[in-house]
């Protein structure tokens, strides 16, 4: 709060001293103005008694007045407080979650336990309302022990006592509140789990499917038990906390009857006046907070729980940064020249129980295609994340003409790489921005997204979008494309791979040097399938490419062929040497083969287009 903003830190600790001692105030003016209607009754208003009764009234009236105001300005205060701590605190998270260079962070469970928790996603109560309700506790608590000192001033045994009973009675019920505060950061996987659940029954992307199948009762019931499961532990608290309560208020009841009965008995024998009795009665009362606990006690404790994590993130996150470090420049290298080596590269997901490579020898020659083939598992994915440094080898080497990659600077050799990933990203943004963001530096080169949308086949997606002109004047380059938003537009599986395809080559025409084609066919048609043959050796002239199909029509155009299987380079060579081998590719070219001229499919022998 106080790295937000120092204004509002002094605003929030003025609004908890006012909230400590108006209450009060306004209960003792209240008091003694009670104290002095006998008097002005006995010598009417115009006496001085009766002079003292309006004082007393205008003080109490201008007391409770300010009391008033502070339900508004508690309001006010809050809603500033919150929003410029959530803008504060997502912009730390966005900051962490982003520094690491690799993406090891963004599939470990507890980091995604602990952005839940630092988000307030998982109890409903953000972190950011913490400042706020801090301050409501903390007056509250204050308010309370100052009612114990104007019962002292009368008698000091009876504030005393009061403030021995709240607070004996107040530790048991806060120790039953931070258990279960840190009850809901223990089942803060259960709780992610729960609240996938339910973002899953509102998503636009899964309707369709959960219509047509009839899963939405499924969703239904998943949540709710996968929900009660989290909450179980936090709710049997509760339920200890509700029985502590009840168990508690017995000798609360006790204590108040001894102290209004002492009060009735001392104004009965004469001892105090109506005014002190009118004040001390309802100081009782307002001693109540000290030891009471609220929800305002329950919600700071959810609140707490997500405070601390964005701190840790921070730390923890940087170390990841770190992890993967290098300092040799790579901008304006061109690298690589000559080829990138991987060298006995063994990998593991972290957790795994086994090694997706476990000695890895593979070479990627510059300016040339290579072609990766493998059953489903066999770790071409994975090749991929660890080429564009999305993770680092367990052990062995990646070299790039030689040089150790690791020793590269990992954000300059990231740009050196274009990807189009298998699950490529679908931005809810304009058509220029999706395709811009390979070079996101240069969103302002209008010849450059209109010649990586032509190499892509992707103008044609455009011709068929309205919408504003964009920077080029070529209408629909700003239609957004989602239906999520106004003048938004749903593509085709189809048409975003080629906008993807587009997005790559982007980078490619502003410095990457290598591009990677991750089953960059899988959602065309045939006629696109075949587009995208007619365009492959323009498209990877010159680049170094990596290229990850099963679809064999795609894997044959290249210069250099790698089987993978079982995290190892089984075999390698050219389309014709390694069917003329008679093993492994050839072997999977024939079943692909034979699938398609058993369906019949045109141009299915072993020169067509629409074959393998």
């Amino acid at each position: 709060m106080w790295e937000t903003s120092h204004p509002l830190s002094f605003a929030v600790a003025g609004y908890a001293i006012a909230a400590s001692i108006m209450p009060n105030l306004v209960l003792i003016a209240a008091g003694h103005l009670v104290g002095t209607i006998p008097a002005a009754a006995d010598h009417g208003l115009g006496s001085p008694a009766g002079h003292r009764l309006v004082v007393a009234l205008a003080i109490t009236g201008a007391l409770y007045a300010a009391a008033l105001v502070l339900g508004p300005v508690q309001s006010a205060l809050s809603s500033v407080v919150k929003w410029r701590l959530v803008y504060r605190t997502e912009d730390r998270l966005i900051a962490a979650v982003s520094g690491p260079v690799g993406i090891a962070h963004l599939e470990d469970p507890k980091v995604l336990d602990d952005l839940a928790l630092a988000q307030g996603q998982l109890t409903g109560q953000m972190p950011a309302d913490a400042p706020m309700t801090l301050a409501l506790v903390v007056s509250n608590r204050v308010s309370g022990l100052l009612a114990c000192l104007v019962l002292a001033s009368w008698q000091w045994w009876l504030g005393l006592g009061m403030f021995v009973m709240w607070m004996a009675i107040r530790r048991p019920q806060l120790a039953l509140i931070r258990e279960q505060g840190a009850l809901y950061a223990g089942s803060s996987e259960d709780l992610r789990r729960a609240w996938y659940l339910q973002r899953l029954a509102a998503s636009p992307g899964v309707a369709k499917e959960s219509r047509v199948f009839g899963l939405g009762g499924w969703l239904v019931d998943r949540y709710r038990s996968t929900f009660l499961m989290a909450m179980a532990a936090p709710w049997a608290v509760l339920r200890r906390l509700d029985r502590a309560v009840l168990f508690l208020s017995l000798p609360v009841l006790v204590a108040f009857g001894v102290a209004c009965g002492y009060l009735g008995l001392a104004a009965y024998r004469g001892e105090i006046g109506l005014g002190t009795l009118a004040i001390m009665l309802p100081m009782l009362a307002a001693t109540t907070p000290l030891g009471d606990i609220s929800w305002d006690d329950v919600a700071l404790s959810w609140m707490i729980q997500g405070l601390p994590r964005v701190g840790e993130l921070e730390t923890s996150l940087s170390a990841a940064v770190s992890g993967l470090a290098g300092s040799l420049p790579v901008a304006g290298t061109g690298l690589p020249v000559r080829e990138v080596r991987f060298e006995e590269v063994r990998f593991r997901y972290p957790g795994a129980d086994r090694d997706v490579f476990g000695g890895l020898d593979l070479v990627l020659r510059a300016g040339q295609s290579t072609a990766l083939v493998g059953i489903n598992g066999a770790g071409k994915t994975t090749l991929v994340k660890l080429l564009a440094r999305l993770h680092d080898p367990v052990s062995g080497r990646i070299l790039v003409d030689g040089t150790d990659l690791s020793l590269l600077r990992p954000t300059e050799w990231q740009r050196q790489v274009a990807v189009v990933f298998q699950d490529f990203a679908h931005y809810p943004l304009s058509f220029a921005e999706n395709i811009g963001f390979g070079s996101p530096s240069f969103l302002s080169d209008v010849a450059g997204l209109s010649d990586a949308a032509r190499r892509a086949g992707a103008l044609d997606v455009l011709s068929g979008l309205s919408g504003p002109s964009g920077p080029s004047g070529l209408s629909g380059w700003d239609t957004v494309l989602s239906r999520s938003y106004d003048g938004g537009v749903d593509l085709s599986g189809g048409q975003w791979q080629r906008i993807a395809l587009a997005r790559a080559l982007f980078a490619v025409r502003h410095g990457a040097t290598i591009l990677v084609l991750d089953e960059p066919t899988a959602w065309l048609d045939a006629r696109g399938e075949a587009d995208f043959f007619d365009r492959f050796l323009e498209i990877t002239e010159g680049t170094t490419t990596l290229i990850i199909s099963h679809r064999f029509s795609t894997v044959r155009r290249a210069d250099h062929i790698c089987v993978l299987d079982e995290g190892r380079v089984l075999e390698e060579g050219d389309h014709e040497s390694l069917i003329a081998a008679g093993r492994r590719y050839a072997e999977l070219f024939g079943l692909q083969a034979a699938r398609f001229a058993s369906d019949g499919a045109p141009g299915s022998g072993s020169d067509g287009e629409g074959g393998p």
